[in-house]
């Protein structure tokens, strides 16, 4: 039970380690589901929940996101985009990299110009049919003006796996290695410097952008033992959260994580760490160690990997820590505290 006096804050929304001792007391202590036929339930706090269908040959994969970016359009993109492209990429960290359907609904605030909610549903539409993934369903509610902040979607993604090859978060052995597929921190830095109104030098844009057909080139390139798309927290809480679902430890070559030149100025002027800030189109991901040349090859020659790089790997010393070689020394690589950049996804 909660003490009476207890509120929910935007830490708890940052991703890290508030909004999952929250997500656990409030949803998972309530809806606890897993079953014989639920390979990935509610409690696993995956990217999606995994369940075997009764033809025995498959399982049905299903994920949701909301989506309250500030501004609505950013540089590389904007809340349309993000919200199919966010869903799809769940969807593909789960194995499922051909959706089967989306959902869209919006929560619109009275007095929003159609014009403005008809460019957000466009650019729905171009990135659904980029990323083959049809909506087929949705809902709108419009609510007073003030009661929300212009506009807030929904969308929810369903894929199909063959049974037993989805791709846990918890899956990582010792010896896989770990493969970014490109620079980290694009959009938390440039959302951030585009709100707060700095003019940064160099290509400082969002990365947003559907990757499952990135990721399935991956998979068929070589045995991928688990994954994860870095968005709240960053490649820190996705690493973190990766070593310890997975009882491993993680050691990481910091100058083997890929980051733009323009990010890493940026983010030293603005004091923030590029690996603890969310992207919207990149995937960390393990590899069986004997695959990961191959991978890492398959991921760089599709357009959205060519940044990719092999950044460490899994061992058994201290587990469910992260240490961060930076050159200099060693040091764990932790989750970010709080809510660093609210409302960017």
């Amino acid at each position: 039970m909660s003490d009476e006096d207890e509120v929910i804050t935007e830490a708890h929304g940052a991703g890290s380690g508030q909004m999952r001792k929250l997500i656990e007391e409030l949803a998972v202590s309530r809806f606890e589901n897993g079953n014989a036929e639920t390979d990935v339930p509610l409690e696993a706090l995956d990217d999606g929940s995994v369940h075997r269908l009764a033809n025995g040959g498959e399982s049905v994969v299903v994920t949701t996101d909301s989506h309250v970016v500030t501004p609505l359009f950013f540089r590389g993109g904007d809340i349309g985009r993000l919200a199919v492209a966010g869903t799809v990429n769940d969807l593909a960290m789960m194995g499922a990299t051909e959706p089967v359907a989306l959902t869209c609904s919006l929560i619109v605030e009275s007095g929003t110009p159609v014009k403005t909610v008809e460019r957000v549903m466009d650019s729905m539409r171009e990135t659904s049919v980029e990323a083959g993934a049809p909506i087929t369903t949705g809902d709108t509610k419009v609510m007073g003006s003030g009661e929300i902040d212009t506009l807030a979607i929904n969308t929810t993604g369903v894929g199909i796996v063959p049974q037993g090859r989805h791709v846990p978060d918890a899956g990582l052995s010792p010896g896989d290695k770990l493969i970014v597929t490109g620079t980290v921190g694009d959009h938390g830095i440039s959302l951030l410097s585009e709100r707060e109104g700095f003019d940064f030098e160099g290509d400082l844009e969002s990365d947003v952008a559907p990757v499952n057909d990135l990721v399935a080139a991956a998979m068929d390139a070589g045995e991928i033992t688990a994954m994860k798309d870095p968005t709240r927290g960053g490649l820190a809480t996705s690493l973190n959260e990766m070593a310890s679902k997975s009882g491993v430890g993680l050691e990481i070559d910091e100058r083997s994580i890929p980051v733009s030149g323009a990010v890493a100025s940026a983010g030293e002027v603005l004091g923030i760490e590029p690996l603890n800030v969310a992207n919207e189109g990149k995937v960390v991901m393990g590899v069986e160690r004997e695959d990961a040349e191959a991978v890492l090859e398959a991921i760089r020659t599709h357009p959205k990997g060519k940044d990719a790089a092999i950044v460490g790997e899994a061992v058994d010393e201290h587990a469910g820590r992260v240490i961060l070689d930076t050159g200099f020394g060693n040091r764990y690589l932790t989750e970010p505290e709080g809510e660093q950049l609210p409302r960017i996804c």
